[in-house]
């Protein structure tokens, strides 16, 4: 049986996407060759596809999948053939029934977790894992602080709802559509903003009785910028992971004093998991979360890899809340 991953040639629209036939080959030194299960879908292929993040080409996308380690290369030693694996991992690749990569960000799957779950949770789950445990506000995060989360409906957010309220946290959702505020409310958000048709700045005030929050996760970009800097707390923390609308334009940085001696980060994921030791422990952090029932991960739907173009174009028309995974 020949193996099979989808390929852009071009950076484009969902039409550069290309299920092509491909050798596989075997792993060498600190890698391992997996035969995925499933495979994730999350917005940073969007970018690599589009070109907003440039990619040497030809590329074969995807950064995270779940499946069964079939080989492993020499000084890989946390990981064996037969291993339930999962992971979220540069360089692009997941998008395919098999393929090698490094072995660093890759980790044994508890068997409470399937295959898909793990597909599905990855990125997301250890996204959320170093938002709400690493990227904090001056004094840290207490039970009880007001944090705002942007697209809170979405598989990051979703997440995040959740795990805020497992750590007591009170979480001021947005969402582009009443029906999605519902959810973030149901996956344990404190209050819910319909951004379409509210002004989210001044609900928070009004939520915060006018302090603020200590932190805003925004991975929307330039369309809530501004509005997000307005709901900031003296000496809060804007913590931008994502431009979804836009990239946020360059920040004059007298504006950080006039708000009030704010706090501005750009985080990404693979800062975070650069060495395997911190992706284990994130991990397993993540693992723990998961397999309490504390978060749950909402799969919303299922592509056929050959479907993988109609799955984009899902993701780009905000057509899917929670997670979405990709079927070899």
């Amino acid at each position: 049986m020949s193996d099979k991953a989808v390929v852009i040639k071009a950076q484009g629209g969902p039409e550069q996407l290309q299920l092509v036939e491909v050798d596989v080959g075997q792993p060498g030194p600190g890698e391992i060759r997996i035969r995925h299960a499933a495979c994730g879908l999350n917005f940073i292929d969007v970018y690599q596809r589009n070109g907003t993040y440039a990619l040497p080409l030809p590329a074969t996308l995807g950064m995270e999948g779940a499946g069964v380690v079939e080989a492993v290369g020499e000084g890989v030693t946390h990981l064996k053939p037969g291993d339930r694996a999962a992971y979220a991992s540069q360089p692009p690749g997941a998008y395919a029934t098999a393929r090698v990569m490094p072995a660093k960000c890759v980790l044994k799957l508890p068997d409470a977790i399937s295959f898909e779950t793990g597909a599905a949770m990855m990125l997301k789950g250890l996204t959320v894992q170093y938002l709400l445990r690493k990227t904090l506000p001056q004094g840290g995060l207490q039970s009880g602080d007001f944090v705002l989360f942007h697209a809170a409906a979405g598989g990051v957010g979703l997440i995040a709802c959740q795990w805020a309220r497992a750590l007591g946290l009170q979480l001021i959702a947005t969402a582009g559509s009443d029906e999605k505020c519902r959810l973030a409310l149901e996956n344990g958000a404190t209050h819910a903003i319909n951004y379409r048709t509210e002004d989210f700045a001044a609900r928070v005030k009004d939520i915060t009785s006018g302090r603020g929050v200590k932190v805003v996760y925004d991975s929307v970009g330039v369309d809530t910028w501004e509005g997000s800097l307005n709901c900031l707390a003296p000496f809060g923390l804007m913590a931008s992971f994502g431009s979804a609308s836009g990239a946020v334009p360059p920040v004059a940085i007298g504006t950080l004093a006039a708000k009030g001696s704010i706090y501005v980060t750009r985080p990404t994921l693979f800062t975070h998991i650069a060495t395997h030791e911190s992706t284990q422990a994130m991990g397993e952090d993540l693992f723990a979360m998961v397999a309490s029932g504390q978060v749950k991960i909402h799969i919303d739907r299922r592509y056929a890899l050959a479907d993988v173009a109609q799955a984009h174009r899902d993701l780009e028309a905000r057509q899917i809340t929670g997670s979405a995974v990709l079927l070899p």
